[in-house]
């Protein structure tokens, strides 16, 4: 794959996996008590448990999202511009 075919590829990975990313962050702010609710009753886990995994859930995905989306978009417009 060319770097004209990979560069917006990695682009809208990027945003489209960010905007994941938000929304997740957002859903655990804005409406905790949906969220826990929702999971509590579907896997039968305590609150607190419920907490930590979404919390690991989001830092995994983020740390991913910066290692395979964000990183090498970035690296790619820079050795372009060289």
């Amino acid at each position: 794959m060319d770097n004209k075919k990979l560069k917006p590829f990695l682009m809208w990975c990027t945003i489209i996996n960010g905007s994941l990313l938000a929304m997740g962050f957002a859903m655990c702010i804005m409406g905790p008590d949906l969220w826990y609710g929702m999971h509590s009753k579907l896997f039968h886990i305590p609150v607190e448990n419920i907490a930590v995994t979404n919390y690991l859930f989001l830092g995994f995905y983020k740390i991913f999202w910066l290692i395979f989306n964000a990183v090498p978009y970035v690296a790619l417009l820079k050795a372009r511009n060289k």
